[in-house]
């Protein structure tokens, strides 16, 4: 009796329901990224062996070059209540459009009496406007840096009920008056323990 001969078929896989999940997942990833700010201090950290990730909350990272101070708040509401209290401390009224641009800002430089412009303006000029401002006073007549450190450092602890890190992003080539001034501010806070960015050996991040 011959054998009967099972007709072969290629089989088909319905993709649709994989890509319509790929383009939920990719869209979800686009909506709630958020865009990495240019530094507008260009930094050349030193080379360090010791590798420690920097916390992403409740930080304060303070960048220190060419004889310029600038200072990044992480956390979009520690930023948002510590322009509150600056604006308390110097008498000065934040709309609430300003408040949500400052939110998303990423490191500054400028004085407090230049920050409403500074808010108002788009990401290059930004940029172009802080490599002539001069950075955050820290003279010790007009510490406007000492006062952003407390405010910040205050908001955390209202917020989220624990003690805001601190690093320090300094040049290489910098003046070491420069570092200890910054260092002098921090002591003066009693904040004895911070953190120094730093590259590691070989060039990697």
């Amino acid at each position: 009796m011959p054998r009967a001969k099972v007709q072969r078929k290629s089989t088909a896989i319905d993709m649709t329901a994989m890509c319509d999940v790929s383009f939920l997942l990719l869209t979800f990833f686009i909506l709630t990224a958020t865009a990495r700010q240019p530094d507008p201090l260009e930094v050349t950290i030193p080379s360090s062996t010791y590798k420690l990730k920097v916390p992403d909350l409740d930080m304060g990272i303070l960048s220190i070059g060419k004889g310029k101070v600038f200072y990044e708040i992480i956390g979009k509401d520690i930023k948002m209540s510590t322009l509150d209290k600056m604006g308390e401390k110097y008498s000065i009224k934040f709309t609430p459009e300003e408040r949500e641009r400052f939110g998303v800002i990423g490191a500054f430089g400028v004085p407090i009496g230049n920050l409403k412009e500074f808010i108002a303006m788009d990401g290059e000029k930004r940029t172009a406007f802080q490599k002539v401002a001069g950075g955050i006073p820290a003279d010790s007549t007009n510490n406007q840096l000492a006062e952003w450190i407390l405010q910040s450092r205050t908001a955390v602890a209202e917020l989220h009920s624990t003690q805001m890190r601190v690093s320090i992003k300094g040049d290489a080539q910098e003046e070491y008056p420069a570092v200890k001034k910054i260092v002098d501010i921090l002591q003066k806070q009693k904040i004895n323990k911070f953190s120094l960015i730093t590259s590691a050996e070989g060039g990697a991040e």
